[in-house]
């Protein structure tokens, strides 16, 4: 395998859909020969021209809009909110456009549509430009919600959302561009609703999603010299989640930990913490734990920020917690 950026895996996987159809195209503010605020969509305005890739005004409501219909046109859209705070712009071409069409019309109609959703902290953006909204999106039927945490991911979830005669919630961590990881030579596709296990254990499952990957494994490798042996499911997709996958691994380790950087309150945690308190309850010799950001708006300065994003360490407190 090789090794590549977690942005670049994106932009491969842009590349790599246009080529193969004619009906991709992409929309969005400043990713035609600026190449994305990003640098993801970089090349490909040169390549496939202003006839594929669409630069937008500042204006996520027309953006959206315009992609919605396009899809419902038969063409396959991908639009690219800057960030993704600003998708409470397009609200209503998301939620009661794109996801509602294909129910209210009676299953005539797919509207093959992806929203590529930059979220997350870490870059000192500030409260309007920060936010992991995810939750949101989970919570309206029409719509599917992936989060990939490495670049094979990212590019797999992406080629599959770019298919889907759905509508996608394509969602990516700003503190990934730069980050490489193992990418296969031949990559393939990935189907939603499938979690990986990124690290076998028995001790205690924690699950989790997106940049929280690495901040969970690195709280892996504290609490195995604590003799703690921590599996970790990385959901990869929020909307359909695998509630089988995390169910085996709870039988498996019977202890349950979830960690996301979105505010706790409310949260993805929230839902899975119901489902397997319910279809899990036998299986647990321990409460289970939630670790998310707290419930206030994410801070600009970087000390602050730093204290407010969950790391390794109240990760690791939580995972003692539950084998106290």
């Amino acid at each position: 395998m090789e090794q590549l950026r977690f942005g670049q895996a994106i932009g491969k996987a842009l590349a790599d859909a246009m080529e193969a159809d004619p009906k991709v195209i992409l929309l969005g503010e400043d990713i035609g020969e600026a190449g994305g605020p990003f640098g993801v969509t970089r090349g490909l305005y040169q390549r496939f021209g202003a006839q594929r890739v669409f630069d937008f005004p500042i204006s996520e409501a027309a953006l959206v809009g315009t992609a919605a219909g396009a899809a419902l046109s038969g063409l396959r859209p991908v639009a690219e909110i800057m960030f993704m705070d600003f998708c409470t712009l397009a609200m209503d071409a998301i939620v009661n456009q794109a996801a509602k069409a294909h129910f209210m019309f009676g299953g005539q109609t797919a509207v093959p549509i992806v929203v590529r959703a930059p979220h997350g902290g870490g870059v000192n953006a500030g409260a309007q430009h920060s936010q992991c909204l995810e939750a949101w999106f989970a919570h309206v039927p029409g719509l599917t919600v992936v989060c990939p945490a490495t670049p094979a991911d990212a590019y797999g979830l992406l080629r599959t959302a770019i298919a889907s005669p759905d509508p996608v919630l394509y969602i990516e961590n700003k503190a990934l561009y730069a980050r490489k990881g193992e990418f296969p030579d031949t990559p393939a596709a990935i189907p939603f609703g499938q979690a990986r296990t990124a690290r076998a254990g028995r001790d205690v499952t924690v699950v989790t999603y997106g940049a929280a990957l690495y901040q969970a494994e690195a709280a892996a490798t504290q609490a195995a010299e604590k003799g703690i042996d921590v599996e970790i499911i990385d959901l990869r997709s929020l909307q359909p989640w695998d509630e089988a996958g995390v169910l085996a691994s709870l039988a498996r380790t019977h202890r349950l930990v979830i960690f996301h950087e979105a505010v706790e309150a409310f949260g993805v945690g929230a839902e899975i913490a119901a489902r397997m308190a319910d279809v899990g309850f036998d299986e647990l010799d321990a409460p289970i734990v939630r670790v998310g950001a707290p419930f206030m708006p994410t801070p600009y300065a970087p000390n602050l920020e730093s204290a407010f994003l969950p790391d390794a360490s109240r990760l690791l407190a939580a995972i003692e917690r539950v084998m106290a």
